[in-house]
């Protein structure tokens, strides 16, 4: 069975349409196909009639008509005798799942909660075009970008610096998400029977990827209240590990937040133990519009490693993440990354500068699928996003993806 939408919801998701540099029907037929990929419209909607459409944009029915044949030869929407011009997806379902993270059941109906990780938000696909856009100018050189493109760095380096902590381009080194990331500073700075300690509970796959060089891992306890910094500094003094590996904001899989206080104990500790902190920041960015987070943990212990990730703030399909480490620690992280990988791909680093710079002008990243009921703070509000999709990603708001307790969803 179809659903509807009205003219008026449609005019409203398309936005303005300019007609400068193409055709109307055009440019309507690409904010259709945008809307309709992100799923604002989704699959199996009946979209207006041409005369209502045509009203509600105040463009001619040609306009429409030529915009709807352009999203069926695309294979976008199909007509359906007594439906009119309903939507579609150029693939099945079944062909754009992971059998790994796919649903048990094929029934339509049910609700798939086995990642907790949404589809990519309004924005990407915009992005990814104006990625393309830039992309041949690179297509001359051999590709390979082992600490990332500058331009994506220098996008990185201010995020930090707007949290309070000053970071130059050279601190940075762009990896293929953030377990990538947790493996490249497992294979540089640990050797087999190196202790790691680890919170625990605690992602384990993050685990996995630290343990890649047969390092002996060490739990520290988070209870449900929280850290225990002195029980910490107890193990640490025992243990005598190489790295400490911890998730101070939107701890997973508690969801708690590291106090500013815990974080100066926590770092002081370290520093007398000569301990390396590995700080996994992937969920930062998820904090409700309102909450004050704490400093970075880096602030407190300007030696440590950070790890950050593009895929809780916007897709999980982008498969990025980065390092933010001392500049003189770059020279033995990027001989391991060589041995790992040598770079991450070039699109989506263009398609990330473009998103975290619409970011940027929309406001802080919002948190729009956080599915854990173990948390301690109240859901935030649902992303409010501006005009309607254009391929000026610049245009369109992006809202943040994620989720409080994302134990299953890949990073």
């Amino acid at each position: 069975m179809s659903r509807n939408i009205s003219a008026s919801r449609v005019a409203t998701l398309v936005g303005r349409l300019a007609g400068e540099d193409r055709p109307l029907y055009l440019e309507l037929a690409e904010g259709l196909r945008l809307l309709i990929g992100e799923g604002r419209i989704p699959a199996a909607t009946r979209l207006p009639s041409e005369r209502e459409l045509m009203t509600a944009l105040g463009v001619s029915r040609t306009t429409v008509t030529r915009a709807y044949a352009e999203l069926r030869d695309r294979e976008y929407a199909e007509s359906r005798r007594g439906s009119g011009t309903v939507t579609r997806l150029p693939l099945r379902a079944q062909s754009v799942t992971d059998r790994v993270f796919a649903p048990w059941s094929e029934d339509p109906d049910v609700i798939d909660l086995n990642c907790a990780a949404p589809s990519a938000p309004a924005g990407v696909a915009a992005a990814y075009e104006a990625a393309v856009a830039e992309l041949p100018p690179y297509l001359s050189s051999h590709g390979y970008y082992p600490t990332g493109l500058t331009r994506l760095r220098e996008v990185l380096a201010e995020t930090y610096a707007e949290r309070g902590l000053p970071t130059t381009p050279e601190q940075i080194m762009v990896t293929s998400g953030a377990l990538a990331g947790a493996a490249v500073v497992a294979q540089a700075l640990t050797a087999p029977g190196d202790r790691v300690v680890v919170e625990d509970p605690v992602y384990p796959n993050a685990t996995r990827a630290l343990g890649h060089r047969s390092a002996r891992l060490v739990p520290a306890p988070v209870d449900p209240d929280g850290w225990d910094p002195a029980a910490t500094a107890a193990i640490v003094r025992q243990a005598a590990p190489r790295l400490a590996y911890l998730i101070p904001d939107f701890q997973n899989p508690t969801g708690l937040v590291m106090s500013d206080a815990q974080r100066a104990e926590y770092a002081a500790a370290l520093k007398r133990a000569r301990v390396i902190p590995v700080v996994d920041e992937a969920h930062e960015a998820l904090a409700p519009d309102g909450q004050t987070m704490p400093a970075p943990f880096a602030t407190h212990s300007p030696g440590a490693i950070t790890i950050g990730s593009a895929s809780k703030q916007f897709w999980g399909g982008l498969r990025l993440g980065w390092l933010r480490v001392p500049e003189p620690m770059m020279p033995t992280l990027l001989r391991a990354r060589m041995s790992l990988d040598l770079g991450a791909p070039l699109l989506e680093q263009l398609a990330l500068v473009h998103l975290i710079e619409n970011r940027h002008r929309c406001g802080p990243p919002i948190a729009n699928g956080w599915a854990s009921s173990a948390t301690r703070s109240s859901r935030p509000s649902a992303p409010s996003c501006p005009t309607g999709p254009t391929t000026d990603p610049r245009a369109a708001c992006r809202s943040g993806a994620g989720s409080r307790n994302p134990a299953r969803a890949p990073r």
